[in-house]
């Protein structure tokens, strides 16, 4: 027989968490039918392991793409000068699974999160990659409730402080540590960089490095050090990544 889904019990005595899920519904533009499908996008696969239905996997995938649609439609016409290598990274910098997690925490996801029994022993209400993945499938949800303007409303709205850091932070972005979360995210995986070539002079070297994404060459770049050569290479592994 399925056990019957029920809010999470650390925090039902004093309604906190029924009170979390409404607000979390309206700031998600989530009205009351809608509702099955919000605890949808919370439900992970350990809990339907145990009590039935479904988890939240279909929903985050169609929220990361929603999510990153979102994210670069608002680049793209708020800062008309970028190029396509600076919003690309700009963007990696704001769709990645550490800010998904970050934003998430902020919204007391963990307190919602349907969990099987060996997850909520091992501390899964504060895992990155449950909080991160329940966003994406919140996001969904309020793309498939409302549409594409109440996701886009929803995002940008969470979203708005991590676009600000960038324009006030000196170096906001380190192109190496971006292609490194995305390699980790999509294939959990780390790049590797391999000096090709060294030319000129002892005072007036040319460097260049490619980077790798397990035996596939993903970018090549070329600089008076090693370490410039290394972030253009990994410049190009982001636009390379972006085109797959």
């Amino acid at each position: 027989m399925k056990k019957k889904r029920s809010l999470p019990k650390h925090l039902d005595e004093d309604g906190t968490s029924a009170k979390n899920l409404s607000a979390l519904a309206k700031k998600a533009g989530i009205t009351e039918k809608d509702l099955p499908l919000l605890e949808q996008s919370l439900t992970h696969r350990s809990y339907i392991h145990e009590a039935g239905g479904e988890s939240n996997e279909r929903l985050e995938f169609l929220g990361d793409s929603v999510l990153s649609l979102v994210i670069s439609e608002y680049l793209y016409t708020r800062f008309p000068q970028k190029t396509e290598g600076e919003l690309s990274k700009w963007r990696s910098s704001l769709v990645n699974s550490r800010t998904l997690a970050q934003i998430a925490a902020s919204l007391k996801l963990g307190e919602l999160l349907y969990l099987g029994t060996g997850e909520e022993k091992t501390g899964g209400r504060r895992r990155a990659s449950l909080l991160a993945d329940a966003m994406e499938a919140i996001i969904a949800v309020t793309y498939l409730a409302k549409g594409l303007q109440n996701a886009r409303n929803f995002i940008i709205s969470l979203w708005q402080p991590y676009i600000e850091a960038l324009l006030t932070e000196e170096n906001p972005l380190d192109p190496k540590t971006m292609l490194q979360e995305v390699l980790q995210q999509k294939h959990g995986e780390l790049p590797t960089y391999k000096l090709m070539n060294v030319e000129g002079p002892d005072h007036k070297r040319l460097y260049t490095m490619a980077v790798y994404s397990k035996d596939r060459k993903i970018g090549v770049g070329r600089g008076t050090s090693k370490k410039e050569a290394a972030k253009k290479a990994a410049e190009q592994g982001l636009l390379s990544l972006e085109k797959t």
